[in-house]
């Protein structure tokens, strides 16, 4: 499998941004910090991103680390230590210091920060990382990447609970799950509301921008620059897409359906070669199924899968969280409904263990 990544590169110092102790400043270009996901470089070695999901881990010798960072908005971030989940962290306004881990036993440790919220929340800018002791080199990559195209990203407790970007989660949605379960890295290239025909409320039948669009660039809020697809190549495309295409008692016709799809697929298909695309039509969407059986008979691609979340796949309390999204345990049941179908696309052995 190719697998690139972004590489983020040693600078002179910008000064310590934690009070107390050596610590050392690496600029976010470095070889010894892993980015996954879509960003841009920019002139002084930094690194902008907005998608949810992106995220960078580095190795370090010793109990503290913090990263420099700016955002336009506010952004919050899971900080995971040595596989677990050690805090929450937040960027937002100008360039500052963020601290990720301190009081940490003295020695290596691996450190993953993912972004947790939406583009919609601002754009980050990472200028580097600092800690208390050199950083080491990285693990190894993780061997399989599955890039997930979709919609909503959020986790609440109750139905009654509103959407908040501080509930806003992606480590626990169903992509996330998924690619836990492979021991997969993962690409979320998702903006809630989106279809691939229509989003969410809107009174035509074909939207003007989707995920169609979407897909082409590198910040999801704006069209320039457009995304050059070096950053990374994925094992297989997991598409679920539909809950706003057929939102508000309008379905959009087969003709609208066939076209928009053959033009994300199009896309996919000009920047991934032939890797396998795996399109999970939502409960809600049931009118794409027999839409998407036309669509895959003119194509004849043997890459190209298409599974349905039928009705009941979800109840209406239990499996519900913030806005009516799916919680965690819902997610879950998205995602076990999806493994088996990646395990058999794939030829990669479905674990015995609980989906988390």
């Amino acid at each position: 499998m190719k697998r690139l990544f972004f590489a983020l590169a040693l600078c002179a110092a910008s000064g310590a941004c934690m009070a107390g102790g050596d610590m050392r400043f690496y600029e976010a270009r470095s070889d010894k910090i892993r980015f996954t996901g879509r960003a841009a470089e920019n002139g002084d070695g930094s690194l902008s991103f907005d998608w949810s999901g992106c995220h960078f881990t580095f190795r370090f010798d010793g109990s503290r680390c913090a990263m420099r960072a700016a955002d336009t908005g506010r952004n919050y971030y899971n900080v995971f230590v040595d596989g677990r989940l050690y805090g929450k962290a937040t960027v937002e306004g100008a360039s500052s210091c963020v601290p990720l881990a301190e009081g940490l036993a003295p020695g290596p440790h691996t450190v993953t920060v993912q972004k947790r919220t939406e583009a919609e929340q601002g754009r980050t800018t990472l200028y580097g990382i600092e800690a208390d002791g050199a950083l080491l080199d990285l693990p190894p990559a993780p061997s399989r990447l599955i890039e997930f195209i979709g919609d909503s990203h959020t986790e609440g407790k109750t139905v009654s609970e509103p959407f908040t970007p501080e509930t806003e989660n992606c480590d626990l949605a169903w992509g996330c799950i998924v690619a836990r379960c492979f021991d997969a890295d993962y690409v979320l290239t998702a903006h809630s509301g989106q279809g691939v025909v229509r989003n969410w409320g809107d009174v035509k039948q074909t939207s003007d921008v989707t995920m169609r669009q979407r897909i082409l660039r590198t910040f999801d809020m704006t069209d320039s620059p457009r995304w050059d697809f070096r950053g990374y190549k994925p094992d297989i495309v997991v598409i679920k897409l539909g809950t706003n295409d057929c939102s508000t008692g309008i379905t959009p016709s087969e003709a609208a359906f066939g076209k928009a799809f053959r033009e994300l697929y199009g896309a996919l298909r000009e920047h991934y070669g032939s890797v396998p695309i795996l399109y999970v039509i939502p409960d809600g969407a049931e009118a794409f199924y027999p839409y998407m059986q036309s669509v895959m008979a003119g194509l004849e691609d043997d890459d190209l899968h298409c599974v349905m979340h039928f009705t009941g796949i979800t109840n209406q309390d239990g499996d519900l969280g913030a806005g009516y999204h799916p919680n965690h345990r819902g997610h879950r049941k998205f995602a076990a409904a999806v493994i088996p179908y990646i395990s058999t696309i794939m030829g990669w052995e479905m674990p015995m263990e609980v989906i988390q």
